[in-house]
């Protein structure tokens, strides 16, 4: 018997990975075209855009990255003078992290910006397949989000 092959371009989590990154890699374009940002500059910066204040440990855990990618962002952006760093009152080892007017205005420049390359991207779908993705990917979030911590896995 031969052991069984996994197919690498059918296997749903390798095609959700590829395509976020492939999706992921085109915006990019346009916001390092624009200020130069890398990838984890520019979830700094639309986070905090996005929240107003944060520490390290939150963008980290909003955006995905890494203690190290989140550090090396946020010294940039600072470097820019597009954040600054405020100790917290009760644990000086938290600073949290905010945008100056130039970070906020590179952020509510971006945004239309953003939303434009989305819906270039959603009109390559039909009305149903937008549905059917958006249900797809919630129903999948929900599940994964119910088994984070219960010892239950895939």
């Amino acid at each position: 018997m031969e052991p069984e092959i996994l197919e690498l371009e059918s296997f749903l989590p390798y095609r959700l990975y590829r395509l976020a990154d492939t999706v992921s890699r085109e915006f990019s374009r346009i916001y390092k075209a624009r200020h130069g940002l890398t990838r984890p500059e520019w979830r700094t910066l639309s986070g905090l855009g996005q929240r107003g204040t944060m520490t390290a440990t939150e963008l980290g855990e909003q955006s995905a990255m890494h203690k190290t990618k989140v550090s090396r962002a946020v010294a940039e952006l600072e470097r820019r003078r597009w954040l600054t760093r405020t100790p917290d009152e009760n644990d000086r080892r938290v600073e949290h992290l905010m945008l100056t007017k130039p970070g906020l205005a590179a952020y509510r420049e971006m945004v239309p910006l953003a939303k434009a390359f989305e819906r270039e991207l959603l009109t390559r779908l039909s009305v149903e397949e937008r549905a059917a993705i958006a249900e797809g990917l919630a129903a999948l979030e929900a599940s994964l989000a119910s088994s984070n911590g219960q010892g239950q896995s895939l």
